[in-house]
């Protein structure tokens, strides 16, 4: 062979391989791009999905928040008044059989700590204030007993006066509410504007729902007590 037509051969075969290497790079960048394509695709469902999410749990808050307000608004905390006696009495059984059933050894049930006429008592004194949550209907929800305390001249204790809350209960079908914390929230006002030193209350151990609620209204221990059954 010519050395002419070898130059000329070796030539061909070179264009052949740019033009082979050209292919494939072209052949490989079509691949990316579709891969990039791709992943601006995913990027961009992923970001509309989150932003549903987002819009979702948005409404979810704000709804509750709606709830949650419009229950405060519709509920009110005041006085007990003597029509309020049956709504009442409902409410001492339900207390009395969450203490039946923790400590059936000491609690009666199903029963009430107070009758009517004890009831109609109680409201007309002064000293001792029942405090109910009624929604816009005049349901009652809840109620709060209290009790003003003062010990006066004793060698040990200060003069400090105390409202005591002898009881408090909402009804099983509105708890979850607020009610609880309305009743409360109430109770301190009236304290306040009563010039007390201090609110106390008692809970029994066997109710540990009721010691959770009143520990996350800000009440803390304040004495202990103990017994050994034999």
């Amino acid at each position: 062979m010519k050395e002419t037509d070898m130059s000329t051969n070796i030539e061909n075969n070179l264009n052949a391989r740019k033009e082979n290497n050209t292919n494939q790079g072209v052949a490989l960048e079509i691949p990316q791009e579709m891969n990039r394509v791709t992943i601006q695709e995913r990027t961009q469902v992923t970001i509309r999905e989150a932003n549903q999410v987002e819009n979702q749990v948005t409404n979810q808050v704000a709804n509750q928040m709606t709830n949650t307000v419009d229950n405060h608004l519709a509920n009110h905390v005041r006085p007990a008044k003597r029509q309020d006696i049956p709504a009442i009495l409902e409410l001492l059984v339900q207390v009395d059989m969450v203490h039946h059933n923790g400590r059936p050894d000491l609690f009666k049930g199903p029963t009430t700590k107070y009758d009517a006429a004890q009831l109609e008592t109680i409201l007309e004194d002064e000293t001792t204030p029942v405090f109910v949550c009624v929604d816009e209907t005049g349901r009652v929800l809840g109620h709060a007993f209290c009790i003003h305390k003062q010990i006066l001249g004793d060698r040990v204790l200060t003069d400090v006066k105390t409202l005591y809350i002898d009881d408090i209960c909402v009804d099983e079908a509105a708890r979850g509410k607020g009610v609880g914390k309305a009743l409360y929230r109430h109770v301190l006002e009236y304290a306040r504007s009563m010039d007390c030193y201090n609110v106390t209350l008692n809970v029994w151990s066997c109710n540990p729902g009721a010691v959770k609620f009143y520990e996350s209204l800000g009440l803390m221990p304040q004495k202990i007590g103990m017994e050994q059954v034999l």
